[in-house]
């Protein structure tokens, strides 16, 4: 190899590991490289390419090899080279090597639209998501949600091991008590309910007017205001349709579209979606209108509001961060409840008690315990 300006031989030196693509086929050419005033490429003494050094450009390699194109030969013609004497002798005359380099502007190209693409998901999570299920809530057909119901139901029982329990007294004062929050709150007898017999202080509104009870919760109460007043909450999420709305909002989209087009996988997307809708928690502002629902019925009822809020702390005050709860997912802040004592104040209780002494016993007792415990 000669790579001195004055070369006059017409025959270029062999170089180690040169290999050229055309461009015009897929054949591989070992080639002999020759420096003078620019870069000839030839095979066997014939001159397959000359390519000015101003107009070469690296081209995307692994290391340890050098791959380069040229800006006046075809667009898919490449010359490779692994010796590192030549590579040096080339980078050193080729001025604009670097210049217009195809992996580095694909490089910020990935970067610049990845971080596009991510501002994109965030601004989709803030604002796309809650819109889409503000809007696609209402369109959710009653007997989808229904049967959404019915399956989260299953989960439920299976998750806390809860079954219902059905203590004939116990349960003749639990359906006086939620018939008159039922009526007082507009609903029909469509809206079922029960107890759970389970120790985890909780409570559940499911889509398609299902209300769950859990016994450790009740063994907590002190008096029917508190449970009534949870029981309310749980009613205003039922009428605010807030459980599909979460699912939604939580990334249910894809199943709940399938299943409303008849997709058939949707019993494992209903029972995807069920436990979703177990384990997720409502945003503060269903919360709040949650909370704004159980004073507004329980103010119908002639009764103060503030007992619910007193029930939620105590179970925050003794079992806060232990596994889930009725905090877990209906997180009360101190705010809430001076709310809930201030609407209490501006309308102070008339109404007769919800249920009567012994009714409220039987309640306690409903899962086969004088305390209400399992």
């Amino acid at each position: 190899m000669d790579s001195g300006t004055s070369e006059t031989n017409s025959a270029a030196t062999p170089a180690p590991g040169a290999v050229f693509f055309d461009g015009a086929s897929n054949r591989r050419r070992a080639v002999a490289l020759k420096l003078s005033d620019a870069l000839e490429i030839r095979e066997d003494g014939a001159l397959l390419a000359r390519w000015a050094f101003a107009d070469i450009r690296r081209a995307d390699s692994p290391f340890g090899l050098l791959r380069l194109s040229c800006l006046t030969a075809p667009s898919l013609a490449r010359l490779e080279i692994r010796d590192a004497q030549l590579t040096a002798e080339l980078v050193a005359r080729c001025d604009a090597l670097e210049a217009d380099l195809p992996n580095r502007r694909g490089v910020a190209a990935i970067v610049g639209w990845s971080l596009a693409a991510a501002v994109s998901i965030v601004l989709v999570v803030l604002f796309g998501v809650p819109l889409a299920a503000e809007r696609l809530t209402p369109l959710v057909p009653d007997s989808f949600e229904r049967r959404l119901g019915d399956v989260a139901e299953a989960q439920v029982k299976v998750l806390f091991n809860g079954k219902p329990c059905s203590n004939a007294a116990g349960q003749a004062a639990f359906e006086k008590l939620v018939g008159k929050l039922r009526e007082t709150a507009g609903f029909d007898n469509s809206v079922q309910s029960g107890v759970l017999a389970t120790a985890v202080p909780n409570a559940f509104a499911l889509p398609g007017g299902k209300v769950f009870l859990f016994d450790g919760l009740l063994a907590k109460a002190e008096n029917p205001d508190e449970i009534a007043g949870v029981l309310a909450h749980e009613l205003g999420h039922l009428r605010h349709r807030d459980s599909m709305r979460e699912l939604i909002h939580n990334g249910g989209t894809s199943f709940l579209i399938g299943l409303l087009f008849g997709d058939i996988t949707g019993s494992g997307a209903l029972i995807f979606a069920s436990r979703s809708l177990v384990t997720s928690s409502y945003s503060r502002d269903a919360e709040t209108n949650a909370d704004t629902f159980a004073i507004e019925t329980m103010h119908k009822l002639g009764r103060p509001a503030k007992p619910m809020g007193e029930l939620m702390f105590r179970v925050t005050g003794k079992e806060g961060g232990k596994g889930l709860s009725l905090v877990a997912s209906h997180p009360l802040t101190e705010d809430r409840l001076a709310r809930m004592d201030k609407a209490d104040a501006a309308g102070p209780a008339s109404g007769q008690p919800l249920l009567s002494p012994a009714e409220w016993q039987a309640l306690k007792s409903i899962c086969g315990s004088g305390k209400g415990k399992v």
